[in-house]
């Protein structure tokens, strides 16, 4: 049986389905959410039964999204006994990076080669909504604006499935980059960085399009030491 101390110590925001579509999907995209939003820290423990109640499903949705989350190392599940969110595992944050870079160099290489207008246009507005999001604080829409520049990126390069394949293996640097945000001046950094990118990719500048991606990219990495000495219960190598 499952631990008497797994209750959620912060349950996800609406617990309503979409009746339309299967549920598994949509707990796991759920819990999946709140865990990289740090709704549920590492260590937070997760009942099965308690999620079912919640969600108004079976045992069988949840622990199928459980198993998903186990998959990418976003939770640890001990038989019999309890399900608890992972900490960040600093390892795999970097190798998350080292992929998302390696794709998004070639990517913003290729959108430079052949600038688009309607795609400027288009990540323009989407740094308009990321700065407004940052004037009020609202690191939860900052992230999916963020979530949303990239994506962008990738869809106009034709590359949507290498985007599912990045996403799904971001769990860990996710959580990284959701500690670092609120720091001082971290959200303004990353706007201007998306202005600078765009503006390289609009003048059809590969090579500058790349070095302002790079240091885009590497800015939580680069604090990692500040980050760890405050939250060393969150991480490990």
């Amino acid at each position: 049986m499952e631990s008497s101390h797994t209750a959620l110590r912060a349950p996800p925001r609406s617990a309503r389905l979409d009746r339309g579509r299967q549920a598994a999907p949509q707990v796991f995209e759920r819990l999946r959410n709140a865990i990289v939003a740090l709704e549920l820290p590492p260590g937070a423990p997760l009942s099965r039964a308690e999620l079912a109640g919640q969600f108004g499903v079976s045992s069988t949705p949840v622990r199928d999204a459980l198993m998903r989350l186990e998959e990418e190392g976003l939770v640890d599940v001990f038989p019999q006994h309890a399900t608890v969110v992972s900490r960040i595992d600093v390892d795999r944050a970097q190798q998350a990076h080292f992929l998302r870079q390696a794709l998004e160099l070639e990517i913003v290489r290729l959108l430079a080669t052949n600038p688009d207008q309607s795609l400027v246009i288009s990540l323009d507005h989407a740094i308009t909504l990321q700065q407004q999001f940052a004037k009020a604080g609202d690191f939860e829409s900052f992230i999916a604006g963020d979530n949303d520049f990239h994506a962008q990126l990738y869809a106009a390069a034709g590359k949507q499935e290498l985007w599912t394949l990045v996403r799904s293996r971001s769990g860990h640097i996710d959580r990284l980059r959701r500690l670092h945000l609120p720091s001082p001046g971290k959200a303004q950094n990353i706007v201007r960085h998306h202005r600078l990118i765009t503006r390289a990719i609009e003048a059809g500048d590969a090579e500058a399009a790349q070095q302002h991606l790079r240091k885009h990219l590497s800015g939580t990495l680069s604090e990692l030491d500040k980050i760890r000495s405050r939250y060393p219960e969150y991480l490990t190598d």
